[in-house]
């Protein structure tokens, strides 16, 4: 347990000017890793302990739940529990609950929408707007920045065009089908997010018995990743506050990437000009990073132009020096991918662990070349996007299954047994991973409950039950041994020991819709947030081409010493410990012939990764053996059950359906086919050629 006793211990001279900063309004700006939860968990338990304020008059908000968790267990190990820390929408939700009876003329809170898409789609249909799924997805979007940036459906289409928005219809069109969003919600008595906030905000502001009774139970308030407020909850807080000024905000400006959503750094940048008698304090000293990734990151973020680069940190690194960063160009993407994968297996080897390791890129359809050229290498890996793990629907009903299962399993049966035998019962199965990205998502998140089992042999299915419900109250997501995937906006807020940057091209990074000065900007700063979320490794490259042969590309104009024969030169000296000279990237530029790959039905070029596989168009009739097919799909999930690895680690579907059309009967010829490198041929191509020359599924792994 931390020391409670001395609220400055181990705390720099900024972090302990946060905890002893005079009661009233205070901006932290803290720059990446320069321990902000760690300040203001302290401030908010020595304000506690030393009888400034009570604990149950403190209320601090942020924007997940697992950071308020971690927030609130924070708190309570420095001895001041009671102090309620809750996201915006948490926050509102349970303030709304309270007084619904005065806010509903008696009734009850309207039923709260999980998601707006089926209402929208409703919408749309009426207004004469033609969308299928993804449209509604689009049009609910536009829906939640209008209704978190305070905008009507009237308003919407000059609002806009003001904010340079790229709608997904006409944006006149947008506002017709958000106005009549509006009544069909209100027809079937159901409210939204949006509508939740706004009632907590009513509440408020026309009822001044809730407004005093609410701010008479929360007179301190801090808010952390202030940058990232919109105007709704900005509202919300200023009506939680009324005259009060007892707030504490902490905040970046450099890691503003959510505007699109109607996150504005403008609260933060204008914060001492609202409260003029603001304590400011800057966090700049970085406890993540080497100093060899932190100079790089002041280069990165030194170069931003605007209105937020007024608070701009220039970090400065405490931890001893480290390996340089890397930079490397490559002719494609596969090539750059391959890398990559090498890479991760030479660090794992080298004892780092897989789940230490990340692989960031600006869009989520780059993950598929880095998910292929992993499996090839034999490295595990997990995409990242489970946040709210414990909230998946597959992951409730395993979670009711469990608890049933208590009643009619043996107390005493081991159990990852008993856990994998009450699973069975809501459909998973262990040795059939389903194909599609949303059927898979779902068996993995069973199966890393089945993980997590494996990996406490000695607790019984009772304490197992309990030990998931203390890591769904504090929204924690079971560890899955692999390396993580992620796009860099899922990324913000998590750290590894290594880090790879990928895809940093131009039209990818800064992506090609960013086409204003400050969308560019965004892109630098979600750059800079990837750079940051390294602590010791850290690994750039960008592939001159996407496909090989296909149209060249420059490397981003943020890092352009990328390209063959640029250096590194930083615009300003490396910050920390480091010693002259540091930061200086060595540029590999790895330069092949690309191997033209025709079609062997009709003769023409391929480039997407699944026609190449497969050695055709995906339009050319196919001669697949079907019985062979099926086989080696029993084949793989029997292996991939033994092996206790998805079955796609072993082969896509993609590969196994290239083997059943083309029907290699010798090493060299299943050799040629994409995704069987010399790895892969030598731990199952026996296997693969007994099933192609006739052999069955039992005669190579039995029948159980």
């Amino acid at each position: 347990m931390a020391d409670s006793s001395n609220p400055l211990a181990g705390l720099d001279p900024e972090q302990a000017a946060v905890v002893t900063a005079p009661a009233g309004p205070l901006c932290v700006l803290a720059g990446a890793g320069t321990g902000k939860t760690r300040a203001i968990t302290h401030r908010i338990a020595h304000r506690v302990r030393a009888g400034h304020v009570r604990a149950q008059h403190v209320l601090a908000v942020t924007f997940t739940a697992r950071a308020a968790a971690e927030m609130r267990a924070r708190i309570g190990q420095l001895g001041a529990g009671g102090v309620q820390a809750r996201t915006f929408h948490a926050a509102a939700l349970r303030q709304v609950r309270y007084f619904a009876p005065r806010l509903f003329s008696g009734r009850e809170m309207p039923e709260l929408l999980d998601s707006k898409a089926r209402l929208v789609g409703l919408a749309a249909t009426r207004v004469g707007v033609k969308i299928d799924g993804t449209g509604a997805r689009d049009l609910a979007g536009e829906i939640e920045w209008a209704k978190s940036s305070l905008i009507e459906p009237a308003d919407y289409a000059v609002a806009a065009a003001k904010a340079l928005r790229e709608p997904p219809f006409d944006a006149a069109r947008v506002g017709e089908v958000y106005a009549a969003y509006e009544r069909v919600k209100r027809a079937q008595g159901v409210i939204d997010f949006e509508d939740m906030i706004r009632a907590a905000i009513w509440a408020m502001e026309e009822h001044e018995d809730v407004a005093q009774q609410i701010r008479s139970q929360y007179r301190h308030f801090v808010v952390d990743e202030y940058q990232d407020v919109n105007p709704m909850q900005q509202r919300l807080l200023e009506s939680w506050l009324g005259d009060g000024e007892d707030l504490t905000v902490v905040g970046d400006a450099s890691q503003t990437i959510y505007s699109f959503t109607g996150a504005s750094a403008s609260y933060l940048v204008d914060f001492k000009r609202r409260h003029p008698a603001a304590t400011v304090v800057r966090l700049i000293r970085d406890y993540r990073s080497t100093p060899q990734v932190v100079g790089l990151a002041n280069t990165v973020i030194g170069q931003a132009r605007g209105e937020l680069a007024r608070l701009r940190l220039e970090l400065v690194g405490q931890r001893p020096p480290g390996p340089e960063p890397t930079a490397r160009a490559f002719p494609d993407e596969p090539q750059e991918a391959a890398a990559v994968a090498a890479r991760c297996r030479e660090l794992i080897a080298a004892g780092t662990p897989a789940e230490e390791i990340a692989v960031l890129f600006r869009v989520n359809a780059q993950s598929e070349v880095y998910q292929e050229a992993l499996a090839e290498a034999g490295v595990p890996y997990v995409v990242h996007g489970a946040e709210r793990f414990f909230e998946r629907t597959e992951v409730r009903q395993a979670m009711i299954a469990l608890r049933v299962a208590t009643r009619s399993l043996p107390p005493d049966a081991p159990l990852a047994e008993s856990v994998g035998h009450a699973l069975e019962g809501v459909g998973w199965r262990p040795a059939e991973t389903p194909a599609g990205g949303a059927a898979r998502e779902k068996w993995e998140a069973v199966a890393a409950l089945v993980a997590l089992a494996e990996s406490m042999p000695a607790l019984s299915l009772e304490a197992f039950n309990e030990e998931l419900a203390r890591r769904a109250a504090l929204q924690h997501v079971p560890t899955v041994a692999g390396v993580t995937l992620s796009s860099l906006h899922s990324a913000k807020g998590l750290e590894w020991d290594a880090v790879f940057l990928v895809g940093l091209a131009e039209g990818t990074m800064p992506v090609i819709h960013a086409r204003t000065p400050d969308a560019v900007e965004e892109e630098r700063r979600l750059l800079y947030v990837g750079v940051t979320r390294a602590r010791h490794t850290l690994w750039l490259s960008y592939a001159g081409a996407r496909a090989p042969g296909g149209r060249p590309r420059r490397a981003s104009r943020f890092v352009p010493f990328l390209e063959p024969g640029r250096a590194y030169e930083p615009g300003r000296r490396p910050a920390g410990n480091a010693r002259p000279g540091i930061g200086k990237v060595e540029v590999v530029a790895r330069v092949r012939r690309t191997v033209a790959v025709s079609c062997r039905v009709c003769g023409a070029g391929l480039l997407s990764g699944p026609e190449r596989k497969l050695g055709r168009c995906a339009t050319c009739p196919a001669d697949r053996d079907e019985e062979l097919l099926a086989r080696l799909l029993d084949w793989r999930a029997r292996l991939a059950a033994v092996q206790k690895v998805p079955a796609f680690v072993i082969f896509t579907d993609v590969t196994l359906a290239a083997i059943a059309e083309r029907r290699p009967g010798r090493r060299e010829e299943l050799a040629v086919i994409a995704g069987i490198g010399p790895r892969k041929l030598g731990l199952y191509g026996d296997d693969v050629l007994a099933l192609v020359s006739g052999k069955t599924v039992e005669d190579l792994v039995g029948s159980d």
